[in-house]
């Protein structure tokens, strides 16, 4: 469970460059409910998620996961808990290191101690067994240095690193905007398999309107550091794209937005 109570955060604060990326966000999202993430650049989302994450800290306002008080508590403080999926490919492997080497750091991610002896046969054996999810052909590959892998396969790495212990929380920052059509849908597949399978409480931002409808519970929608539509379960399975295009020309007429911001909304989520 994620409570957002009262959080803002201001960027370049008291200075002509100043941003209110978020203005009192309140959001919770249930254990094991999948939340995808909407908006135009520059609506505060990024900002959230890495509130969530712990690498930004808010002005004000509090953050709870599954019950912890974690508002000031650092990124490295969660990693025992929250884990993330970055938009580009090559953040979430150490490509110096073996396929074997960067799902061990996974594995003992967030414990006090590591072992002298760790990648022990039976180990092996469970990163194979994992990696054959993937059906990339790498479960035969343990060796293999990452920095020698498709983007995609390191994606799809990076994915099952993030999974493998079951986090509380799951976060996924466009993680698929950076691969091409096919391997887009093989990591999506992917994520729906381990998300659903884990029962993961999970929010992840995406530019695509049609996976935001398509995958998660709800669906959240943000402009100028503001939720503006929170679209449920039972909304979502009703709409289709064009119906998520006319709430942007609703909150149009409502906030005030110019006919250009949502011909450029048109262009970035269809």
């Amino acid at each position: 469970m994620i409570r957002i109570s009262g959080i803002t955060k201001k960027f370049n604060s008291g200075s002509i460059d100043e941003v209110e990326a978020l203005k009192e966000i309140d959001l919770l999202i249930d254990r094991h409910e999948f939340v995808t993430l909407i908006g135009t650049n520059g609506s505060g989302k990024s900002t959230l998620l890495n509130m969530v994450a712990g690498n930004i800290l808010p002005d004000q306002g509090s953050i709870e996961i599954d019950g912890r008080v974690v508002t000031n508590q650092k990124e490295y403080r969660r990693a025992a808990y929250v884990s993330r999926v970055f938009q580009n490919p090559y953040l979430g492997t150490a490509p110096g290191m073996t396929i074997a080497e960067n799902l061990l750091m996974a594995y003992y991610r967030g414990k006090s101690r590591y072992p002298r002896i760790s990648l022990t046969k039976s180990l092996q054996e469970l990163f194979k067994d994992k990696l054959s999810i993937l059906e990339m052909g790498l479960e035969e590959r343990l060796n293999q240095i990452v920095g020698t892998l498709s983007g995609g396969q390191r994606q799809a790495i990076t994915l099952l690193m993030a999974v493998l212990q079951s986090p509380s929380v799951l976060l996924l920052d466009e993680h698929t905007a950076a691969l091409d059509p096919k391997t887009a849908n093989q990591v999506i597949r992917l994520t729906q398999k381990f998300v659903s399978e884990g029962k993961l409480t999970t929010l992840m931002i995406t530019h695509s309107m049609k996976q935001a409808l398509e995958m998660g519970d709800r669906t959240i929608m943000m402009h100028h550091g503001r939720i503006i539509e929170d679209i449920p379960a039972t909304e979502k399975k009703r709409l289709t794209v064009e119906d998520l295009l006319a709430k942007f020309e609703d909150i149009r007429k409502r906030e005030k937005l110019t006919p250009e911001l949502v011909k450029s909304l048109r262009g970035l989520y269809l």
